[in-house]
């Protein structure tokens, strides 16, 4: 059985000409190709240097084949991924003349035309994953076009929550992101942890606004003489084009805070392992960010936004939603979860782990099998 995978996933060329990509979805296939005899990843190859937190392909069973490396915000980015949608189609058309079942990740620049391509014009058995904010009120033009059209769909689409009025095609499905013997040694690390006296914090992801960065160093900045010495270190994990500026505001903050860049997946587990809350007011078009189970898995308590399917899975017994998303609550937040005492604190840990189990490679990889044979 052979599966055709269809992404917006970045690829790059290490100097050794090892070929790496985004590491979540390269280490979600990486765990699913197990169950196939072969899977086509059809994706994007930028150039530049690959960040270290990509990884490589383990199997042989898994090709990649190149498109275009296209996508952004603006409007010549949109124009491009435009001007190249014949050639993106053929490339696709061809690889699924090989295709058992195929999967289309979106929402992406390219979904925009491949939806209907494979809807009118492909008999090819698969489905659609939707990794973003399913529930989103307003979301940008390409967004909103490619749920109308998914939500319109014979085939299945995976999405991120359960919700009112959600058609019968479209599954509440969990980003996997562990593995089982990764919560094993999360739930007996998390067990081990002893009540802190001095909370350290962390945050995973793209050093951005949208994504809470700024709001973060705020909030703290915001902190009392007195509060401020709870606090040991901010750790920031991640990069992007904001981070000179969050640095520059850093200075200002009053607390240790700590840029560490993109990081191996191993040295992001060690981040959570030191912290004690893991902080992410996002207003960013999320589904649930697969780094909350990660830090939850380690005993790493989320103080996260409410918004998309976050609230789904987070709450007052496993941790702590900011809503509103602005600075006085998450201040009101970060002092909510220093203030527990170590009942509360041992409480939040422990029923963290249904959660976790929700979302390991096989778990998700028995549930996928099963949409595939039906």
């Amino acid at each position: 059985m052979t599966l055709v995978i269809i992404s917006h996933t970045e690829h790059y060329k290490t100097d050794d000409g090892t070929l790496v990509g985004w590491g979540p979805t390269i280490s979600e296939i990486n765990h699913l190709v197990v169950h196939f005899d072969k899977i086509i990843h059809v994706a994007m190859l930028h150039d530049g240097k690959a960040p270290p937190s990509a990884l490589p392909y383990t199997s042989e069973r898994i090709t990649f084949v190149s498109i275009p490396a296209l996508g952004g915000r603006g409007i010549g980015s949109k124009l491009k991924s435009m001007v190249y949608a014949p050639k993106v189609i053929r490339s696709v058309a061809k690889v699924l003349r090989e295709a058992t079942v195929f999967q289309l990740r979106t929402p992406t620049g390219i979904g925009v035309y491949l939806i209907p391509y494979l809807t009118f014009f492909n008999k090819t058995k698969g489905w659609y994953k939707y990794a973003g904010n399913w529930n989103q009120t307003h979301p940008p033009l390409g967004y909103r076009l490619q749920r109308w059209m998914l939500k319109h769909q014979s085939r299945s689409v995976t999405i991120n929550g359960r919700w009112e009025g959600q058609p019968k095609h479209c599954l509440t499905f969990e980003n996997p992101c562990l593995t089982e013997a990764e919560v094993a040694l999360g739930a007996t690390y998390s067990t081990s942890r002893e009540w802190p006296t001095v909370w350290n914090f962390c945050y995973v992801g793209r050093l951005e606004s949208e994504k809470g960065v700024g709001r973060i160093l705020e909030a703290f900045k915001a902190l009392s003489v007195d509060e401020k010495a709870k606090i040991g270190t901010l750790h920031l994990v991640g990069d992007g084009p904001e981070r000179s500026q969050f640095e520059a505001i850093s200075k200002e903050v009053g607390v240790t805070v700590v840029f560490h860049g993109f990081l191996p997946r191993t040295e992001v587990f060690a981040i959570y392992k030191q912290c004690h809350g893991f902080i992410m007011p996002t207003t960013a078009s999320e589904g649930f960010p697969k780094v909350i189970a990660e830090a939850m898995n380690f005993g790493c308590i989320p103080l996260v936004s409410n918004i998309s399917a976050i609230g789904h899975y987070i709450h007052a017994k496993n941790g702590f939603l900011i809503s509103p998303i602005n600075t006085n609550t998450i201040v009101k937040t970060i002092l909510a979860l220093v203030e527990i005492d170590e009942s509360e604190y041992d409480s939040l840990i422990k029923n963290s782990s249904s959660i976790v189990e929700m979302f390991t490679f096989e778990y998700y990889n028995k549930r996928i099998l099963k949409v595939i044979k039906s």
